[in-house]
């Protein structure tokens, strides 16, 4: 029989390899490394542009790019794990956690970036045949599909509870936060609708980059010279960069006369340096010190007048963080490894004490997006006793008319006010001041006395900040 009939058969397409991108590469491997090994973004990013740099011609824009595409797939994570589970045919805790990654930039480049549709799954189906393989770029590739039918506001209208019927998961599903935090923010806020969506929308924005000046080695003035610097909004110290400025490449910072340091911080340092005291005004002590921003701010301001800062910090690897900051510091200042909770030194010995307390890092999840996926309810409760331990050695260590700063990086009530409360029953010879007038031009500071910073209000970290007087 003859064979005549058949087609002829096309020539075997040769085996194309994946192209390989090195900014989605990176941008997967950060991924990685934050779901894995449990690391910080803000700390495992900078390594490894710095030796995509060294390595390639990687440049300021790859760099910007794979910045944007880890850090709005991790703010987002919530709210692209709800449309995720909408296209996969599994509950998503049995898609292996790599390709979950790979998927999560996809989702965010289609819904969360201007790249154009065909170019988002085109180049993350790419990067899924580099780091998973063929079988399973697949299956990215389906996914992707279903995603790209439609924008983020349609899909937030398939995926989120009414407001109505829910508004706790509505808030947590559109604004990405889980809903035990949500609820935490709301409570804080003491406000309406209009608050909390104000609030959890500056969480998911990117802060820009703020540097402090620190007395006596740097003035606002010389960072103001650099590009893309403009003034800080409160803090005479502070200089924000925008349009991404890099602190690395300001001559002041790599020498250690400035550092990278958020303004509601600043604050903190300030509002306690210039609380009114009754009697000498000589040692100061910062309690909770590493990693060192407050107490080279503490230690600039206290060389101003004389007097001495004490930077004690319990983690010896966080002393030497506290140690190398202090450096080059103008005046006499000394950095010891020992627990706030049993300090080595006498009681009533300092001025003026601070105590920035371990917390769960509520306010600050601008700047570190998984946090907010990472903590859970049953966090409060450990951090409590330590909290209220600090604060009552702080109480312990002040003289008599000094001044100590309760200050942490969390909005939570039970890590706000609620310790302030427990302490001071037990100290009925030391009486809360206002803090609002240490912080002059900055607005909506609430009724006092303690005072509450919000990114939607002041563009800081929502710092936390109560002073405390010894009367007795």
């Amino acid at each position: 029989m003859s064979d005549t009939s058949r087609r002829p058969r096309k020539p075997a397409k040769p085996h194309r390899r994946p192209q390989k991108d090195p900014v989605r590469i990176l941008a997967f491997e950060a991924l990685r490394a934050v779901d894995e090994r449990d690391a910080y973004a803000n700390l495992v990013l900078p390594t490894l542009l710095r030796k995509a740099r060294e390595k390639s011609d990687f440049d300021g824009r790859d760099a910007a790019l794979a910045t944007e595409l880890v850090y709005g797939t991790l703010r987002r994570q919530g709210t692209y794990d709800a449309i995720l589970a909408a296209c996969v045919d599994r509950p998503l805790r049995e898609v292996d956690p790599p390709v979950l990654d790979v998927l999560s930039l996809g989702v965010h480049q289609l819904l969360g970036t201007r790249i154009p549709s065909h170019a988002a799954v085109s180049a993350t189906v790419e990067l899924a045949r580099v780091v998973l393989g063929d079988g399973r770029a697949k299956f990215v590739n389906a996914v992707l599909r279903k995603v790209a039918r439609d924008d983020l506001d349609g899909w937030l209208e398939k995926v989120a509870p009414p407001y109505d019927e829910d508004p706790e998961d509505h808030l947590s599903v559109v604004h990405s936060h889980p809903r035990w935090v949500v609820s935490a923010l709301w409570d804080s806020l003491g406000g309406g609708r209009a608050d909390i969506e104000d609030l959890l929308r500056a969480d998911n924005e990117r802060p820009e980059v703020t540097l402090v000046a620190r007395p006596g080695r740097a003035t606002a003035e010389e960072l103001l010279r650099e590009e893309a610097a403009v003034p800080g909004r409160w803090s005479p110290y502070a200089v924000r960069l925008t349009e991404g400025g890099e602190p690395g490449a300001v001559d002041a910072v790599r020498e250690g006369r400035a550092g990278v340091q958020d303004e509601g911080s600043q604050l903190v340092a300030l509002a306690l340096a210039g609380a009114p005291l009754d009697g000498p005004d000589e040692k100061w002590l910062d309690g909770c010190a590493g990693p060192g921003g407050k107490a080279a701010l503490l230690a600039a301001l206290a060389a101003e007048r004389g007097a001495v800062l004490l930077a004690s910090e319990k983690q010896p690897h966080r002393a030497g963080l506290v140690a190398g900051a202090l450096a080059g510091n103008p005046g006499p200042y000394q950095v010891i490894t020992a627990d706030g909770t049993r300090p080595p030194w006498r009681p009533g010995s300092f001025d003026r004490v601070l105590v920035d307390v371990p917390c769960t890092g509520l306010g600050a999840l601008r700047r570190r997006p998984e946090a907010r996926w990472r903590r859970r309810p049953e966090d409060l409760d450990g951090f409590a006793p330590l909290q209220r331990g600090l604060l009552r050695a702080a109480l312990e260590s002040v003289r008599v008319g000094g001044v100590v700063g309760y200050a942490t990086c969390s909005p939570h009530l039970a890590e706000t006010r609620a310790v302030v409360a427990d302490v001071l029953k037990q100290f009925p010879e030391a009486a809360l001041i206002d803090a609002r007038p240490l912080l002059p031009g900055v607005p909506a500071l609430g009724d006092g006395p303690d005072v509450q910073l919000w990114p939607h209000l002041h563009g800081t970290d929502a710092m936390y900040l109560a002073l405390v007087r010894r009367t007795g």
